[in-house]
């Protein structure tokens, strides 16, 4: 099954836990792309992965991975696919060289020879216990272990988090690499916007286990935009045409989703380009309306 448009469907999800709810949730991710997944800590990332990897079961809907049912075709997909998780999963007590071993015998694809060449790339010593690798060392582990394997679809929950920037970059290049083969793609699932900003095609923005926004990275950047205002000005802008406003002493900050609506609208204002981070905040704060930082 080669000739699957999208990495990953994921539709109408429902996954109920006392206190949240991962509530209806559909995206797509385009094959040969990287998705950035965003929201804070606790918005449902993590839920929605632990759902598509079949780890919990969902209450309602469909997930497809690389063309299949996440259920019904959970070895096959298990094969062709890696995962990166925050934390290390492998046991302290094992060196690179035995990690290598291990996974020799669990994957038919499993390239010895790349896998060194990985070790030598992020100059991890194979001898020493896992246990005494920084956390930047156990990440660079984890990720020579998924991409040793010929897998089709590379899943993040995090990775990223806690890093130093220089490693981080060094990583994003791998990823970067990755993706040259066009039948390669990643779900990454961050709150450092910045990352996804430089690396990512698409993006969903997941908060209270709903999902705000899902689309092109260069659209949603496009489409949304910051008014910044007067007080005077702010107070005539229609609470339906923004998601939310930051005012302060000194006048307000407003987003907005539809910038050519607004320009239109509001042409004596100014508009300003806006960052993943900023659309971020002002989504979580769309209840309040009206915040201050």
């Amino acid at each position: 099954m080669n000739d699957y448009v999208n990495a990953i469907e994921i539709k109408n999800v429902t996954k109920k836990y006392d206190g949240f709810t991962l509530d209806n949730i559909s995206f797509d991710v385009p094959r040969g792309s990287i998705m950035g997944f965003i929201g804070q800590n606790g918005a449902g990332k993590t839920t929605t992965i632990r759902s598509l990897l079949n780890i919990i079961p969902i209450n309602a809907g469909e997930i497809r991975l690389l063309g299949m049912d996440h259920i019904q075709h959970e070895q096959e997909i298990k094969e062709r696919l890696a995962v990166v998780f925050d934390e290390l999963p492998f046991h302290d007590i094992f060196n690179a060289k035995e990690m290598g071993r291990i996974f020799k015998g669990l994957y038919e694809k499993w390239d010895d020879a790349l896998y060194q060449n990985y070790l030598e790339r992020f100059q991890l010593p194979q001898k020493k216990k896992i246990g005494q690798f920084s956390k930047g060392m156990k990440m660079k582990l984890q990720i020579a272990c998924a991409l040793s394997h010929g897998a089709e679809l590379l899943v993040m929950d995090e990775a990223t988090t806690g890093l130093d920037p220089v490693v981080r970059s060094e990583i994003l290049d791998i990823f970067l690499e990755y993706l040259q083969d066009e039948g390669h793609s990643i779900l990454m699932s961050s709150h450092i916007t910045s990352d996804l900003e430089k690396i990512a095609d698409s993006v969903t923005f997941i908060d209270r286990g709903k999902i705000l926004v899902s689309g092109y990275k260069d659209d949603v950047l496009e489409s949304h935009s910051i008014i910044k205002c007067k007080k005077s000005d702010y107070r005539n802008i229609d609470p339906e045409d923004f998601i939310s406003a930051r005012v302060t002493d000194f006048g307000a900050e407003v987003m907005v989703s539809d910038r050519a609506a607004a320009e239109r609208k509001y042409s004596g204002l100014l508009f300003e380009q806006t960052t993943l981070e900023e659309i971020m905040v002002y989504y979580v704060h769309r209840s309040m309306k009206e915040w201050s930082s």
